[in-house]
């Protein structure tokens, strides 16, 4: 055992023991926790980091509610509310098109933005590219030229039930608007549901540690968080106006039966016309706009909501 690993292992147990010893010396306090009232959230999987803590130890302590969270991409999550596989007091998806699901299926009346973010790239640190990923994040090199070099591994998830999925061919789209490249999508992308991208199992994340994987666009609040290597992009393309539809009418993306078009990335809440714990729904919805809840979002890196607006029926 290495000196590092004992010395972790060792605070481990001293830090464990401590805490069995408050838990079982403050009745006061499991008795506090025993009193929290549920309150289930299901949610983009991209907020679940926040839910499960920051968001989870506030609520806690300010309105005495207990988070339950069920992530999973947005629209997955969104189809299981409908369908009924999945019961939740209140639905956290990004972008307004799993959030409208929802609503037009009737459970729900009003969605409130929360909070916001951008697309970025996240590279490998033992990417074989890393010398251009470099360069293009010290400005010397175009972005686009570097996810063009052949042999590049681009990871992505499924655009038919993840807005993640679709963000990355949403880029692409403006980009090649915005730089005059009409063939860009097709050459970095290929088919929206190219199978050598759109990869289906398996540790996308430790994929990219370990350098199997060169590149993914991520939203920003996850490597902003982490310090891990990322190019920004433009201001127009990265998915952060509000503007984008009335702004880009000719970009849609249509997958099946179904067409979409660019969307901000800004996270909706709303409660559920079926929450079983409807005054602690409201509660939580209510404070989540307040600067207590503004002020842990943008601790963790998401952008304030700026001029989105409210999604009625």
């Amino acid at each position: 055992m290495t000196r590092t690993a004992a010395f972790n292992r060792r605070t481990f147990l001293r830090n464990a023991s401590c805490l069995s010893a408050s838990l079982a010396l403050s009745p006061t306090l499991r008795l506090a926790a025993q009193q929290l009232a549920a309150l289930n959230v299901a949610s983009a999987g991209s907020i679940r980091a926040m839910l499960e803590g920051p968001l989870k130890l506030a609520a806690a302590h300010t309105l005495s509610l207990d988070l339950h969270t069920h992530a999973q991409g947005a629209d997955t999550v969104a189809a299981s509310l409908i369908d009924g596989t999945l019961t939740a007091d209140l639905f956290i998806p990004i972008t307004a098109h799993p959030m409208l699901t929802v609503l037009n299926a009737g459970k729900a009346t009003t969605a409130q933005p929360i909070a916001r973010t951008e697309l970025v790239l996240l590279y490998s640190p033992k990417s074989r590219f890393l010398p251009q990923f470099e360069q293009a994040a010290a400005g010397t090199t175009p972005w686009y030229e570097v996810l063009q070099q052949p042999g590049l591994r681009i990871a992505r998830s499924n655009p038919a039930a993840d807005p993640g999925g679709r963000a990355i061919l949403f880029l692409m789209m403006l980009a090649a608007k915005k730089y005059n490249q009409p063939d860009l999508v097709a050459k970095v992308l290929g088919t929206p549901l190219n199978p050598d991208q759109v990869l289906t199992g398996g540790n996308t994340q430790a994929k990219l540690q370990a350098g199997e994987i060169d590149v993914m666009a991520v939203y920003k609040i996850g490597p902003a968080a982490t310090n891990q290597p990322f190019l920004t992009l433009p201001a127009d393309i990265n998915l952060s106006s509000s503007t984008l539809r009335q702004d880009h009418p000719d970009i849609s993306l249509a997958i099946g039966p179904d067409v979409f078009y660019p969307e901000p990335l800004i996270f909706y809440a709303a409660q559920l016309n079926a929450a079983a714990n409807p005054s602690g729904a409201a509660a939580f919805l209510t404070w989540l706009q307040s600067p207590e809840a503004q002020s842990l979002f943008q601790h963790s890196h998401f952008a304030p909501i700026g001029d989105a607006t409210p999604i009625h029926l």
